[in-house]
């Protein structure tokens, strides 16, 4: 399962589709792989929610449009396989998560995968497996906050771990 279908349940449990705004509760889901670009957008979003939905094009419920950004409770899902490499980005986040499944399961979904131009034959063993092991290395020496999920887990049992990690932060912080 890949991190955006985990994305897609966990808005499903805001009760509205992606990138969608409702009285106390707000989700918008941002992807990037230039890093500055990404901590702006974040810092942008964390200023005022609700004034950076207007800005990006995002349609607000008519209660959320009348809210003040202070008001309700607004989450922002940053998703990417090198997010939690980039220090500046990693002080930002409320909450951690990293799908992890073995490398015999990893190979095999790739080799399910259609690309444009196909994988040349020993990609995945000289290149794309080591280049994953140095960047979860280096994640997990920049951060001890990663919640690791089991990506070899149903996408119920995952969903239902950040569901209920989402759920108990936000009971401690009413």
């Amino acid at each position: 399962m890949c991190l955006s279908t985990l994305v897609m349940s966990v808005d499903c449990m805001c009760g509205e589709a992606c990138c969608s705004f409702f009285p106390t509760c707000s989700l918008l889901v941002i992807t990037a792989m230039d890093m500055e670009a990404m901590i702006n957008t974040v810092k942008g979003w964390q200023e005022n929610p609700v004034k950076f939905a207007r800005s990006h094009g995002v349609s607000l419920s008519p209660e959320a449009e009348l809210s003040d950004s202070e008001e309700g409770i607004h989450f922002l899902i940053v998703e990417g396989f090198l997010i939690y490499n980039y220090k500046p980005l990693l002080d930002v986040y409320d909450k951690c998560f990293y799908i992890s499944i073995p490398y015999e399961e990893c190979k095999r979904r790739r080799s399910t995968r259609t690309y444009t131009v196909p994988d040349p034959p020993g990609l995945f063993d000289g290149h794309v497996w080591p280049m994953y092991l140095k960047h979860r290395k280096e994640m997990e020496s920049n951060s001890d906050r990663i919640e690791y999920l089991d990506g070899m887990s149903s996408k119920e049992d995952m969903y239902n771990q950040v569901y209920e990690t989402i759920q108990n932060a936000l009971l401690n912080n009413l």
